[in-house]
């Protein structure tokens, strides 16, 4: 490996998490080339996480699991779709976690509320692609479009919202110095 490459581990198997992990590392250092392995590890959160916390708790643990599974990796990332009940709506996010060996990033996508068909069947216990597939008639929703893709014909679909969370999830990384304990301040 050069010295411009670097390997990402992300911790799913799904190819849109995959995709936006490449896609958001290439948009902030387009200077590198990243190879990226798929590494399917599970969450220990439920199916489908029902409150911001258990859904940052999911991405954090898929990283940890990510880091035991692929240690020769440079940096490994956590993707976790979640929802949370807020004024009677229920709103769908994602939170974004990257580790390299010295520092850990985490952001959060931009929530947006759930129809009331698909949010009455997220309730009452099912997983948010399922809802999504039943919904509008899909099959594998999650591993393409998702929930945002489908509610707006795909002006923004769910790499996309994934995408720009990874961006920001390596901020931290694409400024260390700001974000030392010793880096500058004003």
């Amino acid at each position: 490996m050069s010295n411009n490459e670097r390997i990402i581990a992300v911790a799913s198997g799904n190819p849109v998490k995959t995709a936006a992990a490449q896609a958001g590392f290439q948009r902030m250092f387009p200077h590198l080339r990243f190879q990226v392995v798929s590494v399917a590890v599970a969450s220990d959160v439920s199916n489908q996480p029902m409150s911001d916390e258990e859904t940052l708790t999911g991405a954090l643990n898929r990283v940890n699991h990510a880091i035991a599974a692929h240690q020769a990796a440079d940096f490994w990332i956590g993707i976790e779709g979640g929802v949370q009940a807020q004024a009677g709506e229920l709103g769908a996010f994602a939170w974004v976690v990257v580790r390299s060996r010295t520092e850990l990033g985490k952001a959060r996508s931009g929530t947006f509320f759930l129809p009331p068909a698909i949010a009455d069947l997220v309730a009452g216990g099912m997983e948010l692609g399922h809802a999504d597939d039943l919904v509008f008639k899909q099959s594998n929703s999650k591993q393409s479009a998702g929930a945002i893709g489908l509610l707006t014909d795909n002006a923004v679909n769910r790499q996309q919202l994934y995408e720009q969370a990874v961006v920001l999830a390596l901020v931290r990384f694409k400024n260390e110095a700001l974000y030392q304990p010793s880096g500058p301040r004003l």
